[in-house]
């Protein structure tokens, strides 16, 4: 089986997990705003927690905060707890990002805040996105959400760059990882001092329970590394509820926060991601050279599926395919031993606990919500489970036009 993802982890993160003692965060901190060309980084439990810590620090409440429909849902959860109203825009196909020409529409007297997300690693176009908040000379804030686009970059720019905070996510699938972590990185010496303060004062230390718990999850991504085991990995997602607790981000019915979302990241999670820190180059080289491989590849299916563009700056998160029957397309795939995944799989306004917050249409979000897969794309993947897939996705797509 060849696993719809799979962490680029070694024995190295391993022992690094299990070197009790050694304080690690503020190291992982100063490595990570390095790496990623910024100033300042501050971690978190998750990203959506440093999403909360920046609204609640610079006191930003009961405004409408502007974010793509097409977005994972931990984003608006973390705007609604924090007291503030979501506001959704639609995507541009061509990229999966806001759409800029709905956007200026839906700023109001109200926004303070925009989240620009660089979804699949594809960098949102900060240059017109910054003009266009400056000509309402209003006082609103852009916050990049890079969950996906670590070193993706907008006009030679880091889009993590281009605006007052970027909040990245460090989940296990994310392009690395602190196990389940987030960071929070700024150029602003203000908005860092205020989100210091903050964390520092509101936010818990982790327990015994946290780093146990860590653990268990490190050592389930190390078992996707051995074929027999990930097929009991698998099972265990599909057929049970035993992995929700790691592997579940909502519930359609209610708007929620994980029950540590106010712990600080302990030292274990940091030292995990400062051993992956050292792969983030290979990582960022390997996933574009797979995704140019899977354009050249499946160019003969182009009439027949939506292809993901290739884009200077892209940093390819996931590989992403439109097509017309997703869950026939994915049974087929899982008969040939291929695992493709879906990551967003709903439009948040036409989520149940988000209606309330629907102010119109946005078709291009429904749409891949219901259309999209994402290939496997992975550091470690081989050339001949490359070979293979494109072979038989292709032939999938032929045979059945």
């Amino acid at each position: 089986m060849i696993p719809r993802f799979r962490p680029y982890l070694g024995w190295d993160e391993f022992r690094a997990a299990w070197a009790w003692g050694r304080p690690a965060v503020e190291e992982f901190e100063l490595k990570f705003a390095r790496a990623l060309q910024a100033k300042h980084a501050l971690a978190f439990p998750y990203g959506r927690s440093g999403l909360y810590a920046l609204l609640k620090a610079l006191a930003i409440e009961g405004a409408e905060v502007i974010m793509p429909a097409y977005t994972c849902v931990v984003v608006p959860n973390a705007v609604v707890s924090s007291g503030n109203i979501p506001r959704f825009v639609d995507i541009s196909l061509a990229d999966y990002n806001l759409d800029l020409d709905l956007l200026e529409n839906a700023i109001t007297d109200k926004t303070r805040v925009i989240i620009s997300t660089s979804l699949f690693g594809y960098p949102g176009n900060t240059r017109r996105l910054s003009e266009m908040v400056k000509r309402t000379g209003r006082e609103i804030l852009v916050f990049q959400d890079c969950a996906h686009s670590f070193g993706a970059a907008s006009g030679g720019k880091p889009v993590a760059n281009e605006g007052a905070a970027a909040i990245f996510g460090l989940g296990i699938n994310k392009m690395i990882t602190s196990i389940l972590g987030g960071m929070v990185t700024t150029n602003d010496e203000g908005i860092y001092r205020s989100l210091q303060e903050y964390r520092d004062s509101r936010f818990s230390p982790g327990g015994f329970r946290k780093r146990w718990t860590r653990l268990v999850y490190l050592s389930l991504a190390f078992m996707t590394l051995n074929d027999p085991l990930y097929r009991l990995v698998d099972f265990l997602e599909e057929k049970t509820s035993w992995l929700d607790y790691f592997t579940s981000d909502y519930d359609e019915n209610k708007i929620t926060m994980p029950g540590d979302y106010l712990e600080r990241m302990v030292d274990l999670e940091a030292r995990v991601g400062i051993e992956q820190l050292k792969k983030y180059p290979e990582i960022l080289r390997r996933k574009e050279e797979m995704a140019g491989y899977y354009d050249r590849h499946l160019q003969p299916i182009r009439d027949k599926v939506a292809l993901p563009p290739l884009m200077d700056g892209a940093t390819y998160s996931h590989y992403v395919v439109r097509v017309p029957d997703r869950i026939e397309t994915i049974e087929a795939m899982y008969r040939k031993g291929i695992q493709l995944g879906w990551l967003i799989e709903y439009s948040v306004p036409e989520i149940p606990a988000f209606r309330q917050y629907r102010t119109g249409s946005c078709p291009n979000a429904f749409l891949c919500s219901q259309t999209t897969v994402n290939l496997p794309l992975y550091a470690g993947l081989e050339t001949r489970d490359l070979d293979y897939i494109v072979k038989e996705f292709a032939e999938f797509f032929i045979c059945n036009s």
